[in-house]
Formats: C-alpha cells, structure tokens, sequence
C-alpha cells in the first residue's frame, strides 16, 4: 500500500513511560565501548556508580519504543524489513540524571519522497514526570525502502558537511566483538545485531552493529576529546547513519571545531568506509 501523507503526516505516536536507574545507564555505557581501560578515572565516571555522569546520546534509549507505533500509523503501511534508520538527531534541553522516570510522545513530523524509497520524519518529546518542559527531544528518520514514488517534496538537502582540511582531533575506538550483544540489552532486540541467519537475509555475512551503538561511540569520543569529558556540554547532536559497523572494528572518529559547532564524521579503520556522516554537536554555551 502506497504511503499517504495526507493521512499520515501529523499523526500521532504514544511512546509511554520509561524509568531507569544508574544501572541501566551504566549498561548503555558499556554498550557504548566505556570502561577500556577499566580503571581510568574518566571510563570509572561512566561505569561506576560513585561519580556517575550520563552520555547525552542515552536519551535515544527512553524514546526508542516510540518506533514500535510507527507502523500503526494510518497511511504510513510498509515493510519493516526494509526499514533502515537514516539519520538522528537528538536535542538535550536540561542535564540528563541518573535516575529517571519519563513521559515520551510523539508524532509524525515530515515525510518525503525519495523516489524508490519514502523517507519518515518520527519527532518524540520526552518529559520527567511532573515536570512540562521536554527533557530531550529525538527526530528518528526512518528510510523506507520501496516506498517512494508517491510525489511528495524530496526533503531539505543534507547539512552539516565536514570542512576540507585537516581534522583537530582524530580518535580511535575499538569495539569489542560482543558489542551488539551488550548494546541489544539496552532495548534494540531487532535480530539483524545477534543471528546470524537473520543478518544473512538482510545481505550481510555476519550481524552488524546498531547504528544507534555507532552514534552513542562517536558521541562519547567527542565528549571525551573535544569537550574535556564535561557531558552537560552537549546541546544538539546530529548524525547520518552512511554505513555499517561489525561488532570488532575500530570506529575512527573525526572532528573539526566550528565555533559553537563541532562537525564530526567517523569511518572504519579496518576497511575505510563511511559509518557517521554530516554530523555535529552544537555545545552549549
């Protein structure tokens, strides 16, 4: 069934509540490549609850369950077999803590035609409870494979390029070759990251890694190298998802100050090829 803007656009996602704790945010760390070596006092500020911080990318973790009304959505029916996860972008209004119970809602924000395929704009805000101003606010766009052709606009142009020159910081992080299987436990059970069959459907030799797993390691090497560690620093992160990761490589991160901008771009070491593209993290002032 062809995508319906008219129906779809607009329309409305429940993502329910969330709670965690500083477990569960020491979990996504994990997850992220944090705690290597394990007793370096910045690693033991991400994996050891005494001096815990959070890493602004966590905030995908507690909105991540809004996805799972998308295909409910009237006029917006497809195969999720053919989804793929284009780009993030992720705004942090206020410090995230580590402890929390929040209120996620979404809704459908933007769909575009990109000729064989439809590209899907899911906006969520979440809330602490109790409180009315969004803590963080996530824009998931959602590539739909097969679906394009229904003659809607073809969507603003990318942005966000890296300068040609060299980077001001360049930084190395090995994953581990159980990484999808430590990130799966933070809530993305999709199988493609842990059965081997089900990656081979999807046309890879071996599962990949979550692109959501990528952009939580490129944002921590940021944090880590450009911005002293200091999370709290981290205002907006965007980020285009141009290529996978097998659990094992080494994620090469690249940055480039641009004023309050920091524009970053990440490949594999192992093969040269793009992971993160037209990125970049606005810090706050």
């Amino acid at each position: 069934m062809p995508i319906d803007p008219s129906k779809a656009l607009g329309a409305p996602i429940s993502g329910g509540s969330f709670r965690w704790d500083r477990d569960r945010v020491i979990l996504y760390h994990l997850g992220v490549g944090a705690g290597d070596p394990p007793t370096d006092p910045n690693e033991l500020t991400y994996t050891y609850e005494r001096n815990l911080k959070v890493l602004p990318s966590f905030g995908v973790i507690p909105a991540f369950g809004s996805l799972g009304g998308v295909g409910q959505v009237p006029g917006l029916q497809f195969n999720p077999a053919l989804l793929l996860h284009g780009e993030q972008d992720l705004e942090i209004r206020k410090a995230i803590p580590v402890e929390g119970e929040v209120e996620t809602s979404g809704k459908v924000a933007g769909i575009y035609d990109k000729g064989k395929a439809a590209l899907v704009v899911v906006e969520t805000e979440t809330k602490l409870k109790g409180e009315s101003d969004p803590l963080f606010v996530n824009r998931f766009s959602l590539f739909l494979r097969g679906e394009g052709g229904f003659g809607g606009e073809s969507g603003p142009p990318a942005g966000n390029e890296a300068p040609n020159r060299t980077p001001d910081g360049t930084v190395e992080s090995k994953t581990l070759p159980q990484q999808a299987l430590l990130y799966r436990l933070s809530g993305d059970k999709n199988p493609l990251h842990a059965d081997p069959d089900f990656a081979k459907m999807g046309g890879f030799d071996r599962p990949i890694l979550h692109g959501l797993c990528s952009f939580g390691v490129v944002c921590k090497a940021v944090v880590d190298h450009a911005l002293g560690g200091d999370t709290a620093k981290v205002a907006r992160y965007q980020a285009r998802f141009a290529g996978v990761v097998f659990p094992g490589e080494t994620i090469v991160t690249s940055f480039w100050r641009e004023g309050d901008t920091i524009l970053v771009a990440a490949q594999t070491k192992e093969r040269g090829t793009p992971v993160i593209t037209n990125a970049a993290i606005t810090v706050r002032g």
